[in-house]
């Protein structure tokens, strides 16, 4: 009896494993840029996101108008994540959840039947990790946020002045964001789909690119094209070169702070060898220092 008990506690946590992993799995890839759909038609279906249900907000106590929801709202926004943020929610407290009430009930198994294997240890303990993570979750999607903020403020900083070389050109503005697509990378994929939507509906593709951007630095650059775009006047390209300079001086920031951060790391590394030297060759004669005093007294 105690044996198949064990082997359906082994089980059941290799399973548990399976599908936390898979859901994980989910969603990491859900974070990634989506390929370049052809058709034009077919892309705008993409957009068109399914809210959740209230009846299963009200059922996880998930409220869309708590301050909680609207920040965890506006961090996904910065990593990229379009869909609606209350799926995001109620996975979360879905999961913190599942994974508190796994543990428990896995710990109250083994403790009954004394039988707290190392495997079940690591299980719960993974379990536990993994609530935890989703109570912090704050804490990670600020850092992939700031990341990804970077990254594409380097981009886009990349395509304004690219644009700003064009200015003299009497090239169409959608003819010179074509030729900043090489300038891009992490950018490209929905700058090619703006492109692609731009002579279906330019401002409603405009709006979805600055909503798929998630970041000031896209809002500003959007309402800078869509400026450009209505009038076409060398006027606003000063507006352009205003942001130009904005976004050099955000980089520098983000230069001299990851600056800052390396040469904090490089002092901690640094006394890693003070502390053995210390070990190693001082330790030994204080030690000696004090028995010689024991032995006086």
């Amino acid at each position: 009896m105690h044996q198949w008990t064990a082997s359906f506690i082994s089980f059941a946590a290799t399973i548990g494993q399976f599908v936390f992993g898979a859901i994980a799995l989910r969603a990491l890839l859900q974070l990634l840029p989506r390929r370049h759909i052809r058709w034009k038609h077919l892309s705008l279906l993409s957009w068109r996101t399914k809210e959740t249900p209230e009846s299963l907000l009200r059922l996880f106590r998930v409220s869309r108008k708590s301050a909680a929801f609207a920040e965890r709202e506006l961090l996904l926004g910065g990593c990229g994540y379009t869909l609606d943020a209350a799926w995001y929610a109620l996975a979360r407290k879905i999961g913190i959840s599942a994974s508190v009430v796994a543990a428990t009930i896995m710990l109250l198994i083994a403790g009954s039947l004394h039988m707290l294997t190392a495997s079940t240890s690591y299980t719960v303990g993974g379990l536990l990790i993994a609530a935890l993570l989703l109570m912090v979750d704050k804490t990670w999607l600020a850092s992939m946020r700031k990341v990804r903020v970077l990254r594409m403020t380097k981009e886009i900083y990349a395509v304004s002045n690219q644009l700003l070389y064009l200015s003299d050109s009497t090239l169409h503005i959608h003819a010179k964001l074509l030729r900043c697509v090489p300038f891009t990378r992490a950018l490209r994929p929905e700058l090619e789909r703006l492109l692609a939507e731009w002579y279906h509906d330019a401002g409603e593709a405009l709006q979805r690119f600055k909503r798929k951007l998630g970041t000031d630095e896209g809002l500003s650059f959007v309402e800078t094209i869509d400026a450009l775009r209505q009038h076409e006047s060398i006027q606003y390209y000063d507006i352009l070169r205003a942001r130009i300079e904005d976004y050099k001086e955000k980089l520098e920031l983000a230069k001299e702070s990851k600056k800052e951060s390396t040469s904090y790391v490089l002092f901690i590394v640094a006394g890693i060898p003070i502390l053995y030297t210390f070990q190693v060759f001082i330790y030994p004669w204080v030690r000696e220092g004090q028995k010689l005093f024991q032995s006086l007294s």
